[in-house]
């Protein structure tokens, strides 16, 4: 009986490692997956997901705002892409004076700041996104996730794209020109992009609360007048 027991336990380990070198159906199956649990696959896809529609909000924006790109000298869009995300925070360079999180999001409306208004936005957001999920680029049994600095991220996201929408320079123009103008062919794509982005955050938010059981303490804020909320520790 034990022996039958145990050649069973041989075999389906086999069978696991068997599939961690050769892959199962459509996708590969990784042996580290058993250390996961059902919220952490689920946190590392919305984690993906959020990366995917920062990249195309990050080419969106250089796209829309060329003249910004030009202020890096000699920077490609696929460069800045590279600075954002090749690494778990985004690259801290002298052109925005040690900033990160939402204190580099607050560079992108300074009347006075002269470097790339893009590179300053998205900066802030990638790296206030990550600092809201612990830094970390996948998830395990024993890995934690603060709800209520996942729900601030998304509040944050909000008030950005109020600020974006409204704060203007001394031209009277938006500092950095994302959905259309009156005086152009409708275009709301950004604005579904961080529509996307603040779901995602809720969602996590409200996961990590119920797996923690720590209750989230939700802001009822004005975006017009709301500083960013504190992010991390």
């Amino acid at each position: 009986m034990m022996k039958s027991v145990a050649r069973r336990i041989g075999q389906s380990l086999f069978f696991l490692l068997l599939l961690g070198l050769t892959g199962c159906s459509s996708s590969e199956f990784r042996l580290k997956n058993l250390a996961k649990t059902d919220i952490d696959l689920v946190t590392d896809l919305h984690l993906q997901q959020a990366d995917q529609h920062l990249k195309e909000l990050t080419i969106k924006l250089y796209k829309r705002n060329p003249r910004e790109l030009k202020k890096a000298g000699g920077a490609t869009i696929e460069s800045r892409l590279q600075q954002l995300f090749d690494a778990v925070r985004p690259a801290q360079t002298g052109e925005l004076e040690g900033a990160v999180d939402a204190e580099a999001l607050l560079l992108t409306f300074e009347p006075d700041f002269s470097g790339d208004r893009v590179f300053a936005l998205m900066s802030g957001l990638v790296g206030m996104l990550h600092t809201a999920y612990g830094n970390k680029e996948e998830f395990f049994m024993l890995s934690e996730l603060d709800g209520q600095s996942l729900y601030n991220s998304a509040r944050n996201i909000e008030i950005l794209v109020w600020r974006l929408k409204h704060r203007l320079n001394e031209k009277g123009e938006p500092f950095l020109l994302t959905n259309s103008r009156s005086d152009e062919v409708n275009n709301l794509s950004y604005e579904r992009l961080f529509g996307k982005l603040i779901a995602i955050q809720d969602m996590i938010a409200r996961i990590a609360a119920d797996k923690s059981k720590r209750r989230i303490n939700f802001v009822v804020h004005n975006v017009a007048s709301a500083a960013f909320l504190p992010v991390g520790l």
